[in-house]
């Protein structure tokens, strides 16, 4: 299924996108798409039901706004450095175990809304990146096998970075990570029945009209399974929390300079095979 959340800004009402690309409404079956509806596994019999039944209300889709497909999230893990051609581009060491950093959950906005540049910023960068949500709550998996029996789907998602902020000014990399608006993510939530192999599947990204960035899961040091399995070793992960499993080669910090870091007026394309197209014009803070 494809589920996503469609309406102005928290008020948005959940629905899905059914075999033929119609939008079809769910509020009069869910109250909405977050980590208690991905964990109650009657909740989403019905909708699968009322999909298949032709039960579901069509919505019209013109000028609808879509939201994040995940509601409340709790929070969203990110895997730095888990491609082998980024790590090469950056002039990094592969990682021997996987890197672990935070975005507040604050950061995550729609698919096609609106990414601020920060005040003062020189360096604002793009990485495309698959987001595992996760739908049962995992903590000390033992195998890949039960990691993925955890996935409750996939998504698109934008990793913005301001990399002067993330590297050049002492500390962690939380500071480049968590501006507002530097995770869009969807449009849809795809589950997880539906990608038999995570670890299949391109990735794309373009600056206005030029493509940036071309890679596939198949090049990541750490598969989904292994994130999954690694993260819930030292963490709790619930319903509804979101990981951003590391990007590709091709983003402006490991180009010659001058780089091309965006500016307010780019527009950034992304796509991720059978996730769904992102996309967002930068405006300034």
């Amino acid at each position: 299924m494809k589920l996503l959340r469609v309406g102005t800004t928290g008020a948005e009402r959940p629905a899905l996108l059914d075999a033929e690309g119609v939008l079809r409404d769910l509020s009069g079956v869910v109250p909405d798409i977050d980590g208690a509806l991905l964990a109650d596994d009657a909740a989403l019999g019905r909708i699968r039901t009322a999909a298949e039944a032709g039960e579901l209300p069509v919505l019209d889709a013109d000028g609808l706004r879509v939201g994040p497909p995940v509601a409340r999230i709790g929070k969203v893990v990110c895997i730095g450095l888990n491609y082998h051609d980024h790590a090469k581009e950056t002039g990094a060491e592969p990682p021997a175990e996987p890197v672990i950093f935070f975005k507040a959950a604050d950061t995550v906005v729609g698919p096609y809304d609106t990414v601020l540049v920060p005040r003062g910023s020189v360096k604002t960068d793009w990485e495309v990146e698959l987001a595992v949500v996760i739908g049962r709550t995992a903590r000390y998996l033992g195998s890949h096998e039960e990691a993925l029996a955890h996935v409750a789907g996939y998504a698109v998602a934008h990793d913005v970075s301001e990399r002067e902020f993330q590297i050049e000014r002492g500390g962690t990399w939380d500071k480049g990570k968590n501006c507002e608006t530097f995770n869009p993510l969807g449009p849809w939530l795809v589950t997880a029945d539906e990608v038999p192999d995570p670890q299949r599947l391109g990735l794309k990204l373009w600056v206005n009209g030029e493509l940036r960035q071309d890679g596939s899961t198949s090049d990541q040091i750490f598969s989904v399974a292994e994130v999954v399995r690694y993260v819930s070793q030292f963490m709790t992960l619930y319903p509804g929390d979101v990981i951003n499993t590391g990007t590709p080669a091709g983003v402006a910090l490991g180009m010659p300079e001058p780089k091309p870091f965006l500016r307010a007026g780019d527009v950034v394309e992304l796509e991720i095979e059978g996730l769904g197209w992102q996309r967002q014009e930068f405006k300034p803070a």
